[in-house]
């Protein structure tokens, strides 16, 4: 086994709540991310990640924001196990970081790519002021 470099609280392994919470923010981008592409994006049909080109730009773009969350989700899930691991997993600031990397996503998606840069808009043809409303009331 190997020695953690890790200090050693009386209590046991140091416990790391900042890091806690910054990996488990990433998984929480990484997850949402995951349900937006899969659910708006593929299921759905409602648009691309970005929709002002063709439609096949449109599926590479999609193809790079779903490969772009995998890495991430992967990335944060290996960390999530190393924090494990070592005995040094605080839970509270984890859930307070999936939580903060969920709405983080939602507000960026939503503020950035809906309304800054127009990547995408939710739905096309319709008055997107309710639907921005609702996008970013719910985060």
């Amino acid at each position: 086994m190997r020695a953690s470099n890790r200090p050693e609280t009386p209590r046991g392994p140091c416990v790391e709540a900042r890091r806690s919470m910054a990996v488990c923010a990433l998984i929480g981008a990484a997850v949402t991310a995951a349900v937006d592409e899969i659910v708006f994006h593929q299921i759905l049909g409602r648009h691309h990640f970005y929709d002002r080109a063709t439609t096949g730009v449109g599926l590479f773009s999609d193809g790079l924001l779903h490969t772009a969350e995998l890495l991430a989700l992967c990335a944060g899930l290996f960390l999530h196990a190393d924090l494990r691991r070592h005995g040094s997993l605080a839970t509270p600031p984890a859930w307070a970081g999936l939580f903060l990397g969920m709405g983080a996503f939602q507000l960026f998606d939503g503020i950035v790519d809906h309304k800054l840069l127009r990547l995408h808009q939710i739905r096309y043809g319709v008055d997107v002021t309710p639907y921005d409303v609702t996008w970013n009331l719910t985060t």
